[in-house]
Parts: C-alpha cells; sequence; structure tokens
C-alpha cells in the first residue's frame, strides 16, 4: 500500500467497511413501522400492509440496483399506504416520523469496527476524508457518525439517498471528489463490496483498498474477479501500512 499517506483524500465505505451490524431483524423492524404508522393514524391492516410494503419494496429494489438509482424508503412506504387507500406523500411528516421508529433497531445495531477509528483519525492527519454510503435513509448514516464520534472528522459525507445515484456509479464518486475538492487520481478509496466498492471506485478513476467484512470475505472478492489495487484482511492491517508509507 505504498505512497499511502501522500494521496490528497482517502474515501471510506461505511456499513460494512468502518462498522458492522449485530443482531438486527428486519421483520421485527417491518413490525415496529406497522405500529408506528398506526399510532400515526394510519389504520391498516398489518398482513395488508407487510404485503403492500414488500411488494413496493421488490419494485423499487429493480430500480436501486438496475438504474442506480436510489429510492429512498418513504417512496414505498407512501406507495403501500396509497395501494391501501391512503392520499400520502413520500415527504409526509408522519411517515418520516414511522422511518425513524424503523430504524432505531438498525442505528443500535451498529458496532465500529476494531481499528476504525485510529484509521480515520491516521487519514485525517495526512489527508481529506470522506465517506460514499448507499443507504436509502440518509438520517441513518449521518445520526450513526456523530453517535460513535466520528462525524468532524469527514471533509464530505455522501449517502445515495441524499445523492440520488447508488454505487457503483461514477456519479456518486464524482460527487465525493467535487466536494473535497481532489481529482480522481489523487484520492483512495477503501471499501468492502467488490461491485458496489471497488468495481465502482475503480470505474470513476480512484486507487481503491479492498477490505473483507462480515458482508464480503477474500473469498467474494477472488470470485468476482475484480482486481483493486490492494487488499487487506483488516482496518489495523491498513493502519500499519499508513505507518509504513510515512516512514
Amino acid at each position: 500500500m505504498r505512497a499511502l499517506a501522500k494521496v490528497k483524500a482517502v474515501i471510506f465505505d461505511y456499513i460494512g467497511t468502518l462498522v458492522n451490524c449485530k443482531s438486527y431483524s428486519m421483520d421485527d423492524s417491518r413490525l415496529k413501522l406497522y405500529n408506528a404508522l398506526a399510532a400515526e393514524g394510519f389504520n391498516v391492516g398489518k398482513d395488508q400492509f407487510l404485503d403492500a410494503y414488500i411488494r413496493a419494496h421488490e419494485k423499487y429494489r429493480v430500480v436501486r440496483y438496475e438504474q442506480l438509482r436510489e429510492v429512498t424508503n418513504a417512496v414505498w412506504v407512501a406507495e403501500a399506504l396509497n395501494e391501501l387507500g391512503y392520499k400520502v406523500r413520500a415527504d409526509d411528516a408522519h411517515v418520516k416520523a414511522a422511518l425513524n421508529v424503523f430504524f432505531k433497531d438498525y442505528v443500535d445495531s451498529l458496532t465500529l469496527r476494531e481499528g476504525a477509528k485510529k484509521l480515520i483519525n491516521k487519514a485525517v492527519q495526512h489527508s481529506r476524508v470522506g465517506l460514499v454510503s448507499n443507504f436509502t435513509h440518509a438520517p441513518v448514516v449521518y445520526s450513526s457518525v456523530r453517535q460513535f464520534g466520528i462525524g468532524e472528522c469527514f471533509n464530505a459525507i455522501v449517502v445515495s439517498e441524499a445523492n440520488g445515484w447508488r454505487k457503483p456509479s461514477k456519479h456518486i464518486f464524482n460527487d465525493a471528489l467535487s466536494r473535497l475538492q481532489v481529482l480522481a487520481s489523487e484520492a483512495v478509496y477503501i471499501g468492502d463490496s467488490p461491485v458496489e466498492d471497488i468495481k465502482g471506485a475503480g470505474d470513476a478513476g480512484l486507487r481503491t483498498v479492498f477490505v473483507s467484512s462480515q458482508f464480503n470475505s477474500l473469498a467474494d472478492l477472488l470470485e468476482s474477479k475484480i482486481k483493486p489495487d490492494f487488499i487487506s484482511n483488516s482496518l489495523e492491517e491498513i493502519c500499519e501500512k499508513f505507518d509504513d508509507s510515512t516512514a
């Protein structure tokens, strides 16, 4: 990982790369979403709502993964409610309030990976620092980085829901580069997803570092046949390479 400390910007993926997700149940969160919507005045049957919500989710999953356009959860919640007779928009305050309940368990399940804070602080000493995350509800990322005490370390945080594009689209990487005021050739991207992170950032012209995670192993990287510039088994190993490059 030669000359890592000499780049002008270090950009990180978030979920998987800097944080782990432990003991989270999507089914429990969906039930809490339904209960929160009921408390907000949406009187619909549980099974009918959950079926409509899942249909809307699958519909927009195609858009998100094939067109790489991000669609926020509020859109498919609103669509599910409209299917059940309510006239509601995605920006409705009641929908947003219910989504905050929906995501609380997810936020609470996140923990910083070992070495994450050390690596971020190391990057701050030598370069500008950015974060690029695929997430359908940007407040989850904004609130959790504050919760971990790392929010102020980032010169730019770009979340797909706010940006409109998802990794591996070049658009979201270019947005981060623009905010950091660096060229792609002057930046390195650290992530755990072979396609979204390594291929996406590489296609945008950034150097790439793959780090294995709870979601993606070295075997997954090899199976993808995508080649990063560097491979690491842990964030601590990247920290060591950072030290080596400053020697």
